[in-house]
């Protein structure tokens, strides 16, 4: 097992506004280890959902390096990345994304089914981690049958059902009402702890950020250590 779970190494990325470049990363740097809980903090416009879509291999840098796993990624072929994504990468978004016409069970199941587990085991872990989100009685249920925070909970599970290395969200509970995006980021932070895996985890919420292990501050193109953010009072 290596002893990283995602490392960018002087990431650079540049945008066209026009005439106008816009450098959104300046040589940005990051290490999260197996099964650290990172928060990814930043002014909206800032980038964080672009340095997640280069974590993801969504994205390529215009210069830098990307390992998952301790493997280097940029050097892979499209369908070498997909393959990554599929077996060590989880994502979570602010809008949930499941398959409308399917049940919650079925939209955890569906992911594993297309990276090759029989449909049996992958209808056990799609129940194992449904349950954990306390939805055991809505298995059945499609994702209009369910509510914003239960359809948030189908879709952590689904990002986890394949047991990625890595958790990449982007506001995973922004779209919640304040009451429900607290209990299922609790939930989340919960059972991503408990599975094990790492987590790069994008928000504006401090108070939310400071249930992770450590801040990030993604600060004029770079990765800063957010600790006093973390420290200080809203």
């Amino acid at each position: 097992m290596s002893n990283t779970a995602l490392e960018l190494r002087q990431v650079e990325r540049t945008y066209q506004q026009g005439d106008v470049p816009l450098h959104v990363f300046r040589g940005a740097s990051l290490t999260i280890r197996p099964g650290e809980l990172v928060a990814l903090v930043g002014p909206s416009g800032a980038g964080k959902s672009s340095l997640l879509h280069i974590a993801g291999l969504l994205e390529k840098p215009d210069a830098g390096e990307v390992l998952i796993a301790g493997a280097p990624c940029m050097g892979l072929s499209d369908a070498e990345k997909t393959r990554v994504r599929r077996t060590e990468i989880g994502f979570v978004y602010q809008a949930h994304h499941l398959l409308p016409e399917f049940s919650a069970t079925e939209n955890v199941v569906l992911p594993q089914m297309v990276a090759g587990v029989r449909r049996k085991a992958a209808t056990a872990v799609a129940e194992r981690l449904l349950g954990r989100l306390g939805l055991e009685y809505r298995l059945e249920h499609r994702p209009a049958q369910l509510s914003g925070g239960e359809q948030q909970r189908v879709a952590i599970a689904r990002a986890l059902a394949n047991r990625p290395s890595l958790l990449l969200a982007d506001e995973p509970t922004g779209n919640l009402d304040p009451k429900t995006s607290r209990a299922v980021f609790n939930e989340f932070v919960s059972l991503t702890r408990g599975e094990g895996v790492a987590a790069l985890v994008a928000t504006h919420n401090l108070d939310l950020a400071r249930e992770m292990d450590r801040v990030i501050l993604l600060h004029e193109g770079l990765l800063v250590d957010g600790a006093d953010l973390a420290s200080t009072p809203d």
